[in-house]
């Protein structure tokens, strides 16, 4: 055998974990975006490493975190109950393809790169990251749904590096859509039609319209609890749930482009144009008409509901009423929900529901990647 030197040190730890240290194994962690949801996932990993290491032998070490303004890295840990005070002391400014390099220099076995931001500069960056053995596990949806040559190149590189491309939370947050989707059709099944409410924010604005609350003020509403993107008109505009259905067809074996998916929107372009101050002039003209909308669906029974659908690789989005006997009616609050017709789930389709949106179940979803990365 014959091993390159700069690979020695790594080479010698992972023998040595493979022969001698079977008892536990150890992830070294590299997080970037440290926001809402990277902040939630550090304080769930700071929770759990004990538990992680006492009952599933698996020991857990953040070696490095980049922020926006700046960047730490330490192979032997940073110290997650202040890592703040620790990177404004230690830190550098930062600079992510200098992090991505001293990561690379540093060749810990077992690395994880994660990527909690929705930055395409990031994204940018998964191949290099998986072509130096390092898995990656992604919130930022941007990679997933891009050409279908950069998904599916992503993919073919983790296969041949033997690292894994994780990305559960592009779609549902914490929810296990996309595991089931592969568990499915790894085991043979055929997806057949999928049909869902994808947007936690949709759901949250179009669950809290009231006599006393516009749709205005219910799309603030839904930014004030981090349901919404920083720029809501993401959301709005159906672009959010565009990714994710494309992210899904993908993954049931559909190779779509964007332009695939078709989208009926439900609000004019002019409130798509100018700055965010011209969007919310624009989208208090229609909160009358909202409100005349909820008034006549609550006299049918009827809910309204943004529904993403796929049918023998047709994809398409649109809001909808939905009757009580939808499976959608009774979601609540920013709740998800997908229908899986398969061909062994045919007459009854698999049902997945609950939180769609909210950065502790996003951080959750982001956890469990992590997790399976380690195979516990």
């Amino acid at each position: 055998m014959v091993i390159k030197k700069e690979s020695l040190v790594k080479a010698l730890n992972v023998i040595h974990e493979g022969f001698f240290l079977s008892h536990h194994r150890e992830l070294h962690l590299y997080l970037v975006g440290a926001g809402t949801v990277g902040d939630n996932l550090l304080k769930q990993l700071m929770n759990q490493q004990e538990v992680l290491l006492r009952e599933h032998h698996l020991k857990v070490n953040v070696v490095g975190i980049c922020r926006s303004r700046n960047m730490l890295l330490n192979p032997e840990g940073i110290n997650l109950a202040d890592y703040r005070r620790e990177m404004e002391q230690q830190g550098e400014k930062a600079d992510i393809d200098l992090f991505i390099q001293k990561m690379k220099f540093l060749n810990l076995r077992n690395s994880v790169f994660i990527d909690c931001t929705a930055d395409a500069n990031i994204a940018a960056t998964y191949k290099q990251v998986l072509s130096a053995f390092v898995s990656v596990v992604a919130a930022n949806k941007i990679a997933c749904s891009s050409e279908y040559s950069l998904y599916s190149d992503l993919k073919k590189t983790a296969r041949e590096k033997n690292v894994r491309f994780m990305y559960e939370t592009n779609v549902g947050a914490g929810l296990p859509i996309i595991s089931t989707l592969n568990d499915l059709i790894r085991s043979g099944d055929k997806i057949v039609r999928l049909e869902a409410v994808l947007s936690g924010t949709l759901n949250f604005i179009f669950n809290t319209i009231s006599e006393e609350i516009s749709l205005s003020k219910a799309v603030q509403m839904a930014m004030d609890k981090g349901f919404a993107e920083p720029d809501p008109r993401i959301d709005l505009s159906g672009i959010d749930v565009k990714r994710k259905l494309l992210i899904l067809a993908r993954e049931s074996g559909y190779p779509l482009e964007s332009k695939d998916i078709g989208i009926i929107p439900f609000l004019p372009d002019d409130c798509f144009r100018g700055t965010m101050d011209d969007f919310w002039s624009a989208l208090k003209k229609y909160d009358s008409g909202f409100e005349e909308r909820r008034k006549k669906l609550i006299h049918e029974n009827k809910k309204l509901r943004f529904v993403a659908r796929l049918e023998n690789g047709v994809a398409e989005i649109e809001l909808v009423e939905v009757g009580m006997s939808h499976p959608a009616y009774p979601l609540e609050g920013s709740n998800n929900i997908i229908l899986i017709t398969t061909d062994r789930y045919h007459e009854q389709p698999m049902v997945i529901r609950g939180y769609g949106a909210g950065a502790a179940v996003t951080a959750a979803g982001v956890f469990a990647d992590i997790i399976r990365v380690a195979n516990v």
